[in-house]
């Protein structure tokens, strides 16, 4: 029997009140209008793209970075034919404003935000997905926003705590060649972060565990350069995905993740850098799960496995309109 680490091995290229479950809508949604928008938030104004008509309950986006905006998930505008699926930039990234001011950039503050944009677009019952840091966001929201009309949730590459993510990314560059490993501790152990040679070794950590598409497709490069030098990033992540310095460092909802009641899938790719027991731990502590892995994906199965992954989303989230009318 191979064992999931062999298996990774021979893969490698080389180079603070309970959340409920909402009771059934008394009344028929307000339907959402598509098209592009701006929406004022805490901080600043959001951009908002509303793409589908469908008859079901739309499905409210939040993507991963912080920074990376909306681009690289725009595949999932394909479940548009069934329900209106939400976008939007988060403040300080895409088409969204930028202000100057790190004491925006709180995982408090783009909860708050959540609530705004729902606000904004009357989404009173809707279905919740998140993305790498956009389940943190979601978790995040779910926990302290104590928000109502939110049917089923979407936990895309996800964790409980951001030392556990940091953890599996430390397991997984165990897995890459030994010069490459050598050289990110070599940079590492002296602050740079910007050398040529450790940007070498973190894209090699990137083709291998982040996309492994060649070459990345256009939503994914937008989404990279939404990130490129983001005030965002660098104050609530830090340099790097596997250097989590910033002040989300200490993130962690172990303890209370297990009140989120709504039903849950969590999905990852089966290379991806949200190591495998990010997914474990979730699935132990949250009481209402399905889980799904993509066989041929690292980070961004919905770009490289797009028609299973929307098949996924489409069936669990149609399982579940029923919570939100």
């Amino acid at each position: 029997m191979i064992n999931r680490r062999d298996m990774l091995k021979a893969a490698v290229v080389g180079a603070a009140a309970t959340v409920a479950v909402p009771a059934v809508a008394s009344a028929a949604p307000r339907r959402l209008q598509p098209g592009e928008r701006y929406v004022t938030v805490p901080g600043g104004r959001v951009w908002v793209n509303v793409v589908g008509s469908g008859p079901k309950p739309p499905l409210l986006v939040l993507h991963g970075g912080p920074g990376a905006g909306h681009d690289y998930l725009e595949p999932l505008g394909e479940l548009g034919v069934d329900r209106p699926v939400v976008f939007y930039d988060q403040l300080g990234c895409g088409k969204s404003d930028k202000p100057d001011n790190p004491a925006l950039w709180t995982a408090t503050r783009f909860a708050a935000e959540v609530d705004a944009v729902r606000c904004a677009l009357h989404l009173d019952h809707m279905h919740l997905y998140g993305h790498s840091w956009g389940t943190w966001l979601s978790i995040e929201y779910l926990l302290t926003r104590a928000p109502r009309g939110i049917g089923a949730v979407v936990l895309a590459s996800a964790s409980a705590s951001a030392q556990q993510f940091v953890d599996g990314t430390r397991y997984l560059r165990t897995l890459l060649p030994e010069d490459v490993q050598k050289t990110l501790d070599y940079y590492e152990a002296k602050g740079d972060f910007t050398a040529p040679e450790y940007l070498d070794a973190v894209n090699v950590f990137y083709a291998n565990f982040f996309c492994r598409l060649d070459p990345y497709p256009d939503p994914l490069l937008r989404s990279a350069a939404n990130i490129d030098g983001n005030q965002v990033y660098a104050v609530m992540n830090g340099p790097n995905e596997f250097s989590v310095t910033g002040n989300l460092r200490d993130w962690d909802r172990s303890a209370e993740v297990g009140r989120i009641r709504n039903p849950v899938l969590l999905t990852r790719g089966r290379y991806d850098e949200f190591a495998e027991p990010c997914t474990d731990t979730l699935e132990k502590l949250l009481p209402h799960t399905e889980r799904v892995e993509f066989a041929a994906s690292a980070h961004m199965a919905m770009l490289e496995e797009t028609p299973a992954y929307n098949r996924t989303l489409s069936t669990f989230l149609a399982r579940w309109d029923r919570l939100v009318g």
